[in-house]
């Protein structure tokens, strides 16, 4: 590497060590370490490796860094800020403080240039494999000779945390198996973690452990500048698989008395030490000071990476040209637009009746396959049993990204992450699948989803005790409320064919993450369902069976496979001379965006005894049943058992309704 390059990354190094440290001090909180110790990494990243626009930071051919130590979020925003970003020194100042651009751990839609929101540990390894395996596709559909529109690479930093959660493990080990070549993860092997020394908790060869997976591996010093670029210049000529670089630094770097431990971790180095860390590394007194020639250099690279992006948009216009069905195709995918009759095409869907709305979700997929090329899907290991397989489609497999179907392997944490993943592309809408009860295993990515407002679709299946004789440890019963806890997530339980058909629309529409809540036993069709989008599902909640007299005796509240069986116990109670009105309740977050007299006109005023039924607990149903009303549900865990008996056993039979309601 030339001299003054050196010499200059240098200066870029320790500028984001003072500016990380100081703003760390300033806000009394956050992780000086990270950022000490990966300087040198991150001033050649962002001064020399990464191929992007930060006055364009959307630009769909663009490297892609993800800081999966989120933790370690001020080396981000400090290199945000000084190559060109959208990131204001006053912003670095208000590190970690209400409504800052820079939140104590990276937020995707919040500040401009980062690529993912990270900060429980792993989550970031699982982001990039899907960015990356999104990448690959797009490029597999759209590069030609001459044309690579698509030559991004993601680069993702990772620390010993990241690489001791599972979630990691899950992700590095699908990227091997399908050998994304443009991924490259940087492990920031300082040997230190929050409590203390990494040989007290963990003594694995890392090394090979990703070398089994099928990734190459190299080690090198994080402070050798040469090394690095050779490593780096090599990847970006011919990189052939997966890259785990083992990046040997030493945390706290240039603190005097806190480097190489614990201490400079999870906390700021106090007022005397960074003015001993100043003074160690040369650093002028001024607080949040960067020297004329490091603008200057980000000045003139900013130049550079604005004509890498004009030169790709050129031969963009000349590909247009050239593939004007391609071209059609690819802007589809990037508009992701929904045809305009969408709801009566998917009315046109047939499908038969009585059916698990499991197999009816799968036939609305396969028809919208075709409607919607930007619609790619997957599922951890179950799609025969989750139903998520596009038939007309075929598999992604390594080597091969044409497919679009993608099996994830038992592996449903990474799965979720890399949906997450592969949204950020902002050129696909995935949709993943599992059952109801591994929801668990997900649930902290589907989060960080929802954190994020990202577009996926989660296809949850076996959704009750009534999936039967695989017993309590596959009966999902508090999954309902977990999930519908979640701000943002969308989570719809739809009753039939018909409710699954709009509950589809529902999941296109809303520009965050859905959950489908789909049963594995068959439902019958219901007429009150059959009703246009905006007059039913598109409400969240509404009346499907309006009572005989008024007011009614009962009103009976119901989601999924319930729903019939309110039908049912509705038609019982009128022939013992009450009034029931019967309302489908298929998504609380739609329906509580209603209007207040909506919601009065379905569930309000005087309607007589309000009853919840639903195979699962019952926390959250007492909001719109109130103080007084009854709620039929499941309270315990589960039975082995074939679902007639379960049905009786836990009391989701007609009778069992009737004796309930009728002695209340």
């Amino acid at each position: 590497m030339d001299v003054e390059l050196k010499k200059q990354l240098g200066k870029i190094a320790n500028t984001i060590r003072e500016l990380s440290i100081e703003a760390v001090q300033k806000a009394n909180s956050g992780h000086p370490g990270l950022p000490m110790g990966c300087a040198e990494f991150a001033a050649y990243l962002y001064g020399v490796l990464l191929h992007h626009n930060p006055k364009n930071p959307k630009w769909l051919n663009r490297d892609r860094f993800i800081l999966s130590a989120g933790h370690g979020s001020m080396l981000l925003y400090a290199c945000l800020h000084l190559a060109g970003f959208n990131l204001s020194m006053d912003e670095i100042k208000r590190f970690r403080q209400i409504h800052s651009k820079t939140p104590g751990h990276p937020e995707f839609h919040i500040t401009e240039g980062v690529e993912a929101t990270t900060g429980p540990l792993g989550q970031g390894v699982g982001n990039a494999v899907g960015q990356a395996l999104g990448l690959k596709i797009l490029a597999s559909k759209f590069n030609s000779e001459g044309f690579p529109l698509f030559t991004g690479k993601v680069y993702c930093l990772a620390g010993d945390g990241c690489m001791m959660e599972g979630v990691s493990a899950e992700a590095s080990s699908l990227a091997g198996h399908l050998n994304l070549d443009n991924l490259v993860l940087i492990y920031d092997a300082n040997k230190v973690t929050l409590d203390g020394f990494l040989a007290e908790s963990c003594s694995e060869d890392t090394k090979l452990r990703y070398q089994a997976y099928g990734w190459d591996v190299f080690e090198i010093d994080g402070y050798d500048l040469d090394r690095m670029d050779e490593i780096f210049s090599s990847l970006a000529q011919g990189q052939t698989r997966p890259t785990l670089i083992l990046m040997h630094t030493i945390i706290g770097k240039g603190s005097p008395n806190k480097a190489g431990t614990h201490k400079v971790h999870g906390s700021p180095l106090g007022v005397e030490e960074v003015e001993a860390t100043k003074k160690a590394l040369g650093l002028p007194e001024e607080n949040f000071f960067v020297p004329q020639s490091v603008t200057t250099f980000f000045e003139k690279k900013l130049v550079k990476d604005a004509s890498l992006e004009q030169k790709w948009k050129e031969m963009f216009r000349v590909w247009s040209e050239t593939k004007p069905e391609l071209y059609k195709q690819f802007m589809q995918m990037v508009e992701k637009k929904f045809p305009s009759n969408l709801e009566e095409e998917l009315r046109k869907v047939a499908i038969k009746s009585p059916i698990a709305s499991r197999n009816a979700s799968q036939d609305v997929l396969n028809a919208l396959g075709d409607l919607l090329p930007f619609l790619y899907g997957g599922s951890a290991d179950l799609s025969g049993s989750d139903m998520t397989m596009m038939k007309k489609f075929p598999l992604i497999a390594p080597g091969n990204f044409n497919g679009r179907n993608i099996k994830y392997g038992v592996r449903e944490f990474a799965m979720a992450c890399a949906a997450t993943g592969l949204a950020q592309t902002h050129m696909i809408l995935p949709f993943v699948g599992t059952f109801l009860t591994f929801s668990d295993y997900m649930r902290n990515a589907v989060r960080l989803a929802a954190l994020s407002k990202m577009h996926v679709i989660y296809q949850f299946t076996h959704d009750s005790v009534f999936l039967g004789e695989d017993g309590p440890t596959h009966q999902p019963i508090e999954h309902l409320a977990a999930l519908r806890a979640i701000p943002n997530l969308q989570v719809i339980r739809p009753g039939d064919n018909w409710e699954v058909k709009m509950a589809w629309v529902a999941a296109l529409r809303y520009r965050g993450p859905t959950a489908l809540i789909l049963s594995r036993q068959a439902l019958p069709e219901l007429s009150g369902t059959n009703v246009a989008y905006d007059q039913g599902m598109g409400k969240g909640a509404y009346i499907v069976k309006r009572e005989a007299g008024s007011p009614p005796d009962f009103t009976l509240l119901a989601t999924g496979s319930e729903l019939s069986l309110a039908v049912d116990a509705a038609a019982a109670l009128e022939k013992r001379g009450k009034s029931v009105r019967v309302v489908s309740m298929p998504c609380w977050e739609i329906f509580e965006q209603q209007s207040d007299e909506y919601k009065r006109t379905v569930i309000g005023g005087n309607l007589g005894k309000r009853v919840s039924i639903e195979a699962a607990v019952s926390f959250g149903w007492h909001k719109w049943i109130g103080p007084e009303g009854i709620t039929i549900s499941i309270e315990t865990f589960g039975e082995s058992a074939p679902q007639s008996d379960l049905a009786e056993e836990f009391g989701f039979t007609v009778d069992a309704v009737l004796d309930r309601l009728l002695s209340s």
